[in-house]
């Protein structure tokens, strides 16, 4: 296990999805229902996209909820959890439903908004020469499920929890 580097076990950029900072949610939402990543004859969805700007640089990460968080409606927005339990206010669901059935157009529209509006910037990144051991405690310690990796500044690739769990359960299942 310990032998084993990022760069043996990332996906490559080129097979994981990534957009630039202009697209728009209803593009980033296209890009994950589009993307399949297969790595060791083993297939699935991405959890998310990476964001660049134009010189590709990465910016940040957009999640699936992120996006999701995003094309809530405007009263659902905006109020951190912390304070909706301060407060014990909490919006209710139906009228989400009931805003959306009454007006889709307005769900359309919350989806033009940029996918720089809801990317979250990326707390860490690992060298393409790191350890799976130091993959593993940065992912348990940050609590993260993707890690973008990198090669003489620029990103190169990343590595996903599923992946990091799978070369550990080699070792473990021999």
């Amino acid at each position: 296990m310990i032998s084993k580097r990022a760069a043996d076990i990332m996906i490559p950029l080129e097979k994981y999805p990534h957009i630039p900072h202009w697209f728009t949610m209803r593009q980033a939402v296209a890009e994950i229902e589009n993307s399949e990543i297969e790595i060791n004859g083993r297939r699935s969805l991405p959890r998310a996209l990476l964001v660049f700007d134009e010189r590709y640089q990465l910016l940040g990460v957009v999640r699936r909820r992120d996006i999701l968080r995003g094309l809530e409606p405007r009263f659902g927005q905006g109020v951190p959890k912390s304070q909706r339990q301060a407060f014990d206010v909490e919006v209710d669901p139906a009228l989400m439903e009931l805003s959306f059935a009454q007006n889709p157009e307005a769900f359309r529209e919350q989806a033009e908004k940029p996918i720089s509006t809801v990317t979250k910037p990326i707390p860490n990144i690992v060298d393409h020469e790191d350890h799976l051991a130091k993959l593993v405690h940065i992912m348990v310690i940050e609590d993260l499920h993707l890690l973008p990796v990198v090669k003489d500044g620029r990103v190169v690739g990343v590595v996903r929890s599923a992946d990091v769990f799978h070369e550990v359960a080699k070792v473990l299942l021999q």
